[in-house]
């Protein structure tokens, strides 16, 4: 019988609060001679990931098996990925807010977007050491010490503070909001907000939206107050079909099969 995975979250300290959300960590073990398989959904958040066990690999098109990096960078993505092992496995995950990577490596974000990159090939010599060092740590303990280090060493104040303002208002709105009334709040035209809010975020403000809003969705139909049409209505899906074209885009599911339990691949990651 292969074990449920275990998922554990832990606090960054103080002084990252605002760049990074949280650290993760996910350890599984399949069952012998059958492998797992993991669903990654649209995520606006960019992650650092370190697979500090077992081999971890990626299923693409049509199919095929391809390595994947030990440490490196799963950019922030408006695509479904899904990766398998058929060993135990352990991973730590750092969830950055969106606006994180300009602020950490000096990389405008649309550059990641949708990526996976090795750490080595992100920041150079320094991205194996850390790597090496995550994956050599004797607990996560030790492994959430070095990530703390690491990434206060490569803070930097945040050249545009209009952009996590506006990512707050986005948060607090579960992704319904006007784009232009934002760009008012933060005393920007429309135009020079929605230029500058890609360059920090990655992704166009209406598309970043889009992502918070199916999350929340999903996030407020688990706490059970309301049923799917409900919600959907509730969440400015007023067109059916729109609603399950967008759900699928981004979890690779209808909402029916999501939510009765036809999503039978593992997910892991928020």
């Amino acid at each position: 019988m292969a074990k449920s995975p275990k998922y554990q979250i832990f606090k960054p300290s103080s002084r990252l609060s605002g760049i990074v959300s949280h650290f993760w960590t996910l350890d599984g073990e399949p069952s012998t001679g059958k492998p797992l398989i993991h669903r990654t959904l649209a995520n606006f958040y960019p992650e650092l990931i370190f697979h500090y066990g077992g081999a971890f690999r990626e299923i693409v098109k049509n199919d095929r098996i391809e390595n994947t990096f030990v440490g490196g960078l799963h950019g922030q993505t408006d695509l479904v990925r899904r990766f398998t092992y058929t060993e135990p496995c352990g991973i730590f995950g750092v969830m950055l807010e969106p606006y994180a990577i300009p602020v950490l490596f000096d990389i405008p974000s649309p550059e990641v977007k949708n990526q996976l990159i090795d750490f080595h090939d992100l920041i150079g010599r320094q991205g194996s050491t850390i790597t090496r060092m995550m994956i050599n740590a004797k607990s996560n303990t030790e492994r959430v010490q070095i990530a703390n280090n690491f990434l206060e060493s490569k803070l930097k104040k945040v050249k545009r503070p209009e952009i996590p303002f506006a990512v707050q208002k986005i948060y607090d709105f579960k992704g319904m909001v006007n784009v232009k009334w934002l760009s008012q709040q933060v005393c920007l035209c429309q135009r020079q907000f929605e230029r500058k809010f890609k360059e920090q975020v990655g992704f166009s403000a209406k598309s970043f939206m889009n992502i918070v809003r199916f999350k929340s969705l999903i996030s407020t139909y688990n706490q059970g107050e309301k049923n799917l049409t409900e919600l959907a209505y509730d969440f400015g899906y007023y067109d059916q079909s729109h609603f399950i074209k967008v759900f699928k885009a981004f979890s690779g599911y209808t909402p029916h099969s999501y939510f009765n339990g036809g999503a039978n691949e593992v997910f892991y990651a928020p």
